[in-house]
């Protein structure tokens, strides 16, 4: 369905998510005789020590070379991950039709899709660390081709939740997040361009794969579009052979077993429980930020906030298509509609990143963020005044814009509310709590339109759900910056008052007077002198 853009914020979520936590992907070194060690190779026995060189990114990252060739292939995972089920509001119809489901049913479908694209990013980044970014960016290529292709055979909606929802959506969630980790190895000086240069992936996504799904469709209808899209996604495993890891190749010792000394079964089967028990707790801890949700009042607000606004923030786009088709509008036009805001998107959104990192907005990103996502959700009202397209085009205009605002600032004002080395574990954390509310609110939405028979209920629902969340995020951060300033207020010392200085006279320069204090010696001087006068007296 049309869930593009918030594809495109939440994308962006875990697209910072992955930078992040890019180093901490890298193998871990030890020292052994003085030379560096992966972790894995000493366990192993290995003797042979590896190049620092080859494995430490600050020297081997060219920012530039086989560079832009990795930079290249993650804009078209984005552009065929993020941006893909925006396309599949253009089958909306006939799926219902197909499988005479309603709208609820229905809309289970993306939602699935979605909510698993994000919900699996701590999976992802074990695959990662075990397997690397290339291996995982395939295996995703392979899973979400399949899934499509598998989708062309389904005969019931149930089929269609696991083939297109829960497979398709695993590959898209393997594809797009190692694809943006390695570009952080590749770029360390150049980062930010690489960054900024790849999130227009998803805008490039939207403005063709909507185009392109209305072809195939008129062609081949919905099952030969499965079929044909599922192809075109399997060029993410392209994509992903041309990211080569940085560093020489590995060679892995033997197996721990061959060298240790003989041991029980039991020991070996406890020692491995305590390992995997200690592992799990260590990948919760890097991924989930439980203890930043209980102390941190402001990243709870955050959390909270932009928890709920997903709950209304895709669905207008997931019921855009069917909304202005069932007011007699061509699909052609509804599909176009989708592509003038990716086209919004790609135009709008480099220079709003780089306008609002000025210094002049230094200390307003939480207000500018909150001001353009409540005037996205008042945006939705613009659909219930008519389902014409100079109407919706001005919809998707406003939307469009408003959003690469939104999209611009939301991570930079998760990093104000939190220190940097927890934020791969605090997005993590917001990356789960958002899949819940990704996923219930298609749903709810069809429920809306089942039971009233209107779409316009559901613009609506979206719009106050959403400019709710900008309410809240706005006067929480405002009673918490007022809060913070009372409290430092409150702790400021009285500056202390210098004594008056003698008067000087007409003396430029002030006359400085010293007194002494006396010390042990200078008294036992001070009892002499006064013993030989008593003498002489």
């Amino acid at each position: 369905m049309n869930r593009r853009n918030g594809n495109e914020v939440a994308g962006d979520r875990d697209s910072f998510q992955m930078e992040s936590k890019a180093l901490e992907q890298a193998p871990n070194m030890e020292q052994k005789n003085g030379k560096i060690m992966d972790s894995e190779e000493v366990e192993n026995g290995k003797s042979e020590p590896i190049n620092p060189l080859a494995m430490d990114g600050a020297f081997t990252a060219p920012d530039g070379g086989w560079g832009w060739v990795v930079l290249v292939a993650t804009i078209l995972v984005l552009a065929l991950t993020l941006a893909f089920p925006s396309c599949m509001g253009i089958f909306y119809t006939d799926l219902q039709t197909e499988f005479q489901a309603s709208n609820q049913e229905t809309s289970w479908v993306p939602s699935i899709m979605t909510s698993v694209l994000h919900a699996g990013g701590p999976f992802c980044s074990v695959l990662v660390e075990r397997f690397g970014c290339r291996a995982t960016v395939m295996l995703g290529g392979v899973l979400s081709g399949l899934g499509m292709v598998a989708s062309s055979f389904t005969h019931t909606i149930t089929e269609l939740y696991v083939t297109a929802g829960i497979i398709t959506g695993l590959g898209f969630c393997f594809s797009f997040q190692p694809a943006v980790t390695i570009l952080g190895h590749y770029f360390v000086r150049r980062r930010a361009f690489a960054n900024a240069m790849s999130s227009t992936g998803t805008a490039l996504g939207l403005c063709t794969l909507p185009l392109l799904g209305n072809y195939l469709h008129t062609e081949l209808g919905w099952r030969g579009s499965f079929m044909v899209l599922g192809a075109v996604l399997l060029n993410c495993c392209v994509c992903g052979a041309v990211m080569r890891p940085l560093g020489g190749p590995r060679h892995r010792g033997q197996p721990l077993i061959n060298h240790g000394p003989l041991q029980l079964k039991e020991e070996k089967l406890k020692g491995r429980m305590r390992a995997l028990w200690v592992g799990l707790m260590t990948s919760l801890h890097r991924h989930m930020a439980f203890d930043l949700l209980r102390n941190n009042l402001r990243y709870r607000v955050y959390v909270v906030g932009i928890t709920w606004m997903m709950l209304g923030f895709v669905v207008p786009l997931i019921y855009l298509v069917p909304y202005a088709t069932a007011h007699d509008m061509e699909q052609s036009q509804a599909a176009l509609l989708l592509s003038i805001l990716g086209i919004v998107n790609i135009v709008v959104r480099p220079p709003i990143g780089l306008l609002f990192s000025l210094p002049w907005f230094k200390g307003c990103h939480t207000y500018v963020f909150s001001a353009a996502l409540l005037v996205n959700g008042l945006s939705n009202s613009i659909c219930c005044i008519d389902a014409s397209f100079s109407v919706l085009l001005a919809y998707v205009v406003t939307y469009g814009l408003s959003m690469s605002v939104v999209g611009s600032l939301m991570f930079t004002v998760l990093m104000d509310t939190l220190d940097m080395s927890r934020f791969p574990a605090a997005l993590g954390l917001l990356a789960i709590m958002e899949s819940v509310t990704l996923l219930i609110g298609p749903p709810l939405a069809g429920i809306l339109v089942d039971r009233t028979g209107e779409y316009f209920y559901v613009f609506f629902a979206c719009s106050a759900t959403v400019a709710s969340s900008a309410v809240f995020l706005m006067v929480s951060f405002y009673w918490l910056d007022r809060r913070d300033r009372r409290a430092l207020k409150g702790q400021q010392v009285p500056p202390q008052v210098p004594p008056p200085k003698p008067a000087s006279g007409n003396n430029l320069v002030p006359q400085c007077q010293y007194r002494s204090v006396p010390t042990e010696g200078d008294k036992d001087k001070a009892s002499d002198s006064e013993m030989g006068d008593v003498t002489r007296l």
